[in-house]
């Protein structure tokens, strides 16, 4: 007799159960026959259906990589509620587990909008919203939600675990406290799914690690079930052929459609590529991403352009004083009516750090300075007081409604730019993140690529725009990454957050604290 055999009336039985859940769809597969698609069918079936000799479940532990857009949160949410009602497990404790509150939310509130849909469900499960949680009365089981901030309370007992987005995992508290608190249950299955990472030295790239090298052959885990839907590398990711590897739901959850144009922005915006790699191709990616193509840069630039030509004009501001020894940065943003931007850039260095900088970059500073690029300050650190006069008087031919000012070290220009007459309303301290950077960002990369950015050529700012580097979050968020630019970019930092105000501004008032001095970028 071999160790394991396949139970074809289970797994029957939890592919025919699923259409109570799945008739209740919203979304794109809204109004589809009501059965699991073919991934979902196979996964679901060797899940529950492949025993050990006891009759127990075979696999303990399952990975599973699949790329947005192919109804695995849906099918997530049934398998929770299959194993919670059909288990036949004594006071079992099923998770759907997440880094946040709100990701570990969207399987729950899923579930429980199909169990109030259909009079069956809701005979053999009951909700409770105020404690989150679904109770199958039988058995008392119970569907619980949990974030990564729950691990430190452990006391779990759990029989199942469904967690979604492993990739967003800072670390392996939450997946190793419900993996050991599984140890009295007789079948416990403990799964994760997710879009491929960036981090390689995760819990998810560990547990991608696993599953390729079973999948590949090389080692033997007959408790662990693999299943990866990825490009490979060699893989043409701008064909169809490819998108349709990776995209078990092309047709059915994610369309052709759609991922021809997300591809389609990809090869437009480069800072795109990635994400789109990432999150539709389940590629893992570096996450640096280089922002800038220089041919881009180069084809907006306009030399008859001068500041002088908008005077009277409105425009917002981007200031930023990186240290008291380095480049400080100051550019004017002026929206243009073909929803384009036009920016003039300001730099100063102290005259007695301009040999140091020298050094670190090959003398391209000293270049700058020597040339009138860079205005250079008296003494070895950032004069506030010239500055801040110099910034005034820029300032005063144009109707300067805010100016974004980088939190950090900040205090005492924006003190005497206040004792100067600059309004205290119109500073707006801006904190360096993704919720600041993210839009005008995008924003940025689509004027560059139709030619709507606008500037005069200035060199400075040419040379920080082909050291910039941005950093992206889960979600494809960008922003910039100091620490991994190869040089300068704080032209780049301030440009950017005077493009923030101007899109902003006045169009969601809701981002911005305007009380004064300290409103902060949410």
């Amino acid at each position: 007799m071999s160790e394991y055999w396949f139970d074809k009336d289970a797994a029957k039985h939890a592919i025919e159960f699923f259409p109570l859940f799945l008739k209740h769809l919203k979304g794109p597969l809204a109004g589809k026959p009501f059965e699991l698609l073919p991934w979902q069918k196979k996964i679901t079936g060797d899940l529950i259906g492949w025993k050990r000799e006891d009759g127990t479940r075979q696999y303990r532990t399952c990975f599973i990589a699949v790329p947005r857009k192919n109804g695995k949160s849906t099918w997530l949410a049934g398998l929770g509620l299959y194993l919670l009602a059909c288990d036949n497990e004594q006071s079992g404790e099923v998770y759907g587990a997440a880094f946040t509150r709100d990701q570990a939310a969207i399987i729950y509130d899923i579930a429980t909008g199909m169990v109030e849909a259909d009079p069956t469900l809701s005979a053999m499960l009951k909700v409770r919203k105020h404690a989150k949680r679904i109770i199958e009365m039988k058995s008392q089981s119970v569907y619980r939600a949990i974030a990564a901030e729950a691990a430190a309370a452990h006391g779990f007992n759990a029989s199942v675990v469904l967690f979604d987005e492993v990739h967003t995992q800072k670390d392996r508290e939450l997946w190793d406290v419900l993996e050991t608190s599984t140890g009295a249950r007789t079948q416990p299955l403990q799964l994760g799914i997710t879009t491929a990472g960036y981090d390689r030295a995760s819990l998810c790239w560990d547990l991608w690690e696993k599953a390729k090298a079973i999948q590949d052959g090389l080692i033997t885990d007959d408790t662990f079930y693999p299943c990866l839907f990825a490009a490979d590398e060699e893989d043409d990711w701008t064909s169809p052929e490819t998108w349709a590897k990776a995209n078990p739901s092309m047709g059915f959850g994610v369309s052709e459609e759609y991922l021809q144009l997300q591809c389609e922005r990809a090869q437009s915006n480069p800072a795109f590529e990635n994400t789109f790699r990432r999150l539709h191709l389940n590629q893992w990616t570096e996450q640096e991403t280089r922002l800038i193509q220089m041919h881009e840069w180069d084809a907006c630039k306009d030399e008859s352009l001068s500041v002088e030509q908008f005077t009277g004009q409105t425009c917002y501001a981007g200031l930023d004083l990186a240290s008291t020894r380095d480049v400080t940065a100051f550019v004017l943003v002026f929206p243009q009516s073909d929803g384009g931007m036009t920016v003039f850039p300001y730099f100063w260095i102290p005259q007695d750090n301009i040999d140091k900088r020298a050094e670190a970059n090959q003398r391209v500073v000293r270049a700058f300075a020597t040339k009138g690029h860079i205005e250079v300050t008296p003494g070895n650190t950032v004069d506030t007081m010239h500055v801040a006069q110099r910034i005034v008087q820029i300032m005063s031919p144009f109707n300067v409604r805010k100016i974004g000012v980088d939190p950090w070290n900040a205090t005492g220009v924006t003190q005497t730019l206040e004792s100067l007459g600059v309004p205290n309303p119109t500073l707006t301290l801006m904190p360096q993140s993704f919720a600041t950077y993210n839009e005008p960002i995008k924003n940025w990369l689509s004027m560059l690529a139709n030619e709507t950015f606008h500037h005069d050529g200035n060199q400075v700012l040419r040379w920080m725009a082909s050291n910039a580097v941005g950093k992206s979050d889960p979600s494809g968020n960008l922003r910039f990454d100091k620490g991994s630019s190869s040089e300068k970019i704080d032209g780049m930092s301030a440009s950017a957050m005077g493009m923030a105000l101007a899109i902003k501004f006045g169009t969601d008032e809701g981002v911005y604290d305007t009380a004064g001095r300290g409103a902060i970028l949410l």
